[in-house]
Order: C-alpha cells, then sequence, then structure tokens
C-alpha cells in the first residue's frame, strides 16, 4: 500500500528541525521532499546593523560546530575590502585552529551516525576521542565553542612554546584511538549492514546538483576549497584530498574518517613551521571601504561562502551568507529513494546538515 509518511519537522537523530515527506509504498520510499525554513534568525539584517568586530561575534553564532569558519570567511572578506595583509603567523593559527574545528565536527558526525545506526558502544568511544579535541580548543582558544580566535587582520591569541609542545604531543596522542576507531568504522558488520549501498548519490547527480565537501567527495568530485583556490597560506601544506567513488552512507563514513588523518597533518606542519611575524595587526576598529568581496572557506561541510558589501562607513552595508548544507540538502530527495522507511534518518543526516547556518 502506499503511504505518506512525514519525519519532522522534529526527529530524535536530528538536533534542528526539518521536514522531510516520504511517499511510500510498503516500506519502501518511491519520492521524497525536503522541507526548510524553521529556524531562520535574522543574521544577515543583524549584521548591517554592526560594524566589523561585532560582527564577529554575530557570525560566530550562526553555527556553534563551525563557528571558527564564518568568522574566518567574514574576516577574511573585510580584510579584501580594506586591502589588509594578514601576517603569516596569523594565518598559521587561524588554520590550526580551522583544522581542529574540522576533527571536532567530524567525529561529531562519526558519533551520532554510529548512534542512529544502533552502535552505541562506538558512539560513545569515538566522542570520548572528541572530548580530547575540545579540551585541544579550549587550551588553544579558551573556550569549547565559538572561539573568538579571529579579529580583523590576524587571530586574537598566540602560541607560546609551551603550548606548541603540548598540541603536538596531543596530535601524537589522538592517532593511535584514531586507528581504533577508523578500523572498526571500516569492518564493523553493524556499520556495514546500515550504510553500504544505503542512500546513494552518483557522482552525475552530486555534480548536477552541486554538491560540497565530504558529502561531494564521497561521491567520486575531487573538490576541495583548500587545495583548488588556496587561501590563509593553506598552499604551505601538504595533504591529501580523500575521495571515495562510491556514493552512499559507507563512503560518508570513510571520507570524514580518512579527512581527520589530514587534519592532523595539517595541524603538525602549521606547529612545526610557525612563522616568526605578528600575530595580528592590532585590534582598531576599521571603516569597511567601499566595495564587494567574495570568499571562500572549506568549512567542515564543505565550502563556506560569504560577501560582504561595503559603503565606507563602520557597519555592514550587506552581508551575506552561503552555507554548505544550503548546497547539500537538495541531494536528499534523490539519496531517499527506493530505500527503507528505516534508514531515511540516517540518509538525512549522512549530508551532516546543519539547519541552524542553513536557515540563519
Amino acid at each position: 500500500m502506499s503511504y505518506i509518511i512525514p519525519i519532522g519537522p522534529y526527529h530524535p537523530a536530528l538536533e534542528e528541525p526539518v521536514h522531510a515527506k516520504l511517499y511510500t509504498e510498503g516500506e519502501i520510499i518511491q519520492d521524497a521532499e525536503v522541507f526548510v525554513g524553521y529556524n531562520h534568525r535574522g543574521i544577515e539584517k543583524l549584521a548591517t546593523e554592526r560594524n566589523a568586530i561585532q560582527t564577529l561575534v554575530l557570525v560566530e553564532r550562526v553555527c556553534g560546530i563551525c563557528s571558527h569558519s564564518h568568522a574566518l570567511t567574514y574576516a577574511m572578506c573585510v580584510e579584501q575590502i580594506n586591502g589588509i595583509e594578514v601576517p603569516k603567523r596569523g594565518e598559521y593559527i587561524r588554520v590550526i585552529t580551522a583544522e581542529l574545528e574540522r576533527l571536532h565536527s567530524h567525529f561529531l558526525w562519526l558519533g551520532i551516525a554510529c548512534h542512529i545506526i544502533g552502535h552505541d558502544s562506538m558512539f560513545m568511544h569515538i566522542w570520548d576521542e572528541r572530548e580530547l579535541v575540545m579540551d585541544l580548543l579550549e587550551r588553544l582558544t579558551g573556550n569549547r565553542v565559538n572561539y573568538a580566535m579571529v579579529t580583523i587582520g590576524g587571530s586574537r591569541r598566540d602560541i607560546d612554546d609551551d603550548l606548541k609542545r603540548d598540541l603536538l604531543k596531543a596530535c601524537d596522542a589522538l592517532l593511535k584511538p584514531m586507528d581504533r576507531i577508523v578500523e572498526i568504522a571500516l569492518t564493523d558488520k553493524t556499520i556495514a549492514l546500515r550504510t553500504k549501498g544505503v542512500g546513494v548519490l552518483p557522482k552525475e547527480d552530486a555534480i548536477r546538483i552541486g554538491a560540497v565537501g565530504p558529502h561531494a567527495r564521497a561521491s567520486g568530485m575531487d573538490v576541495d576549497v583548500r587545495r583548488d583556490s588556496p587561501y590563509c597560506s593553506y598552499g604551505d601544506f601538504k595533504f591529501d584530498i580523500p575521495v571515495v567513488d562510491s556514493g552512499d552512507v559507507f563512503a560518508r563514513v570513510v571520507v570524514r574518517a580518512l579527512e581527520c588523518y589530514e587534519s592532523i597533518k595539517i595541524i603538525r606542519q602549521a606547529l612545526e613551521n610557525l612563522p616568526d611575524t605578528p600575530i595580528n595587526l592590532g585590534n582598531k576598529l576599521q571603516k569597511i571601504q567601499k566595495g564587494v568581496a567574495v570568499c571562500r572557506h572549506e568549512a567542515p561541510r564543505g565550502q563556506l561562502t560569504h560577501m560582504v558589501v561595503g559603503n565606507g562607513s563602520f557597519n555592514n552595508y550587506r552581508l551575506s551568507v552561503h552555507v554548505p548544507s544550503f548546497k547539500n540538502t537538495p541531494t536528499v530527495p534523490f539519496m531517499l529513494r527506493n530505500n527503507s522507511v528505516a534508514d531515511a534518518g540516517l540518509i538525512i543526516a549522512s549530508i551532516d546538515p546543519c539547519f541552524s547556518c542553513l536557515d540563519r
């Protein structure tokens, strides 16, 4: 028999409101629709009433998981409009924070994915390691969430020799549990049965819809802003871009797990080669000169884009934020088709959605 099954706007597998309507034949999904817009907070409008420093605080609250990504991308826009060159040490510290944030985000997603699957021992194991990453972020920035590490013209906090030594030791300490997590994720039968061949997004559909980030790379798209359009000194570092062709939920697990190794690789290179320059150009409040800037950053979920328009005043004339979940959410109906209703929550969660970002 045919049924229409609603998921959401509130669902136990998702921390934020989204509504999916499943059109099923028995337990098999024939078609699906996804509805967003339950979380609008008017961030872009509020930005027009704030100066650059106040806007850094504001855009960090677009999303708690990728707060540094928003602050970094916004700051790069203002720096581009005003012709500001960030000191190398400040850029390296920005990169270190961004990659620690990527580790935190990927560990969080991997844990939630295991929880949805029903593998709660793996969920707790992964989140135990996530706590180590959050401890590192707290040691580096003073905060576990909303790190406030970015200022216009550089970074707000420096890394001294003691902190550098401790961060390098922590990176080494993370590798052993990460090896165990990846081994279990790639070999465990429970994870394989719930993820292999589930929620497939073929490469041609990923390209046509415009998927980004780990979601796109799990469908065979070799894209990454850090490599393709280097910014913030990413061109100084050697790292690989994990790409998997199968396009299913298992591929998304593999890509995010492998990216954790690349993040540690980047953090080590940045720490070992910290330039001997200032970390910023001072905290003087700057007017946003007349002009338009569009900057991209490879956030944990994919390409994040900010556009800032300045008119010569202290406040933003316009801020537009284009988040990775906006590009990845349209792929969900295609992934849901021909799958079981029981897998719907996992498939929706497999894009690592942030509806807080999406609705702003």
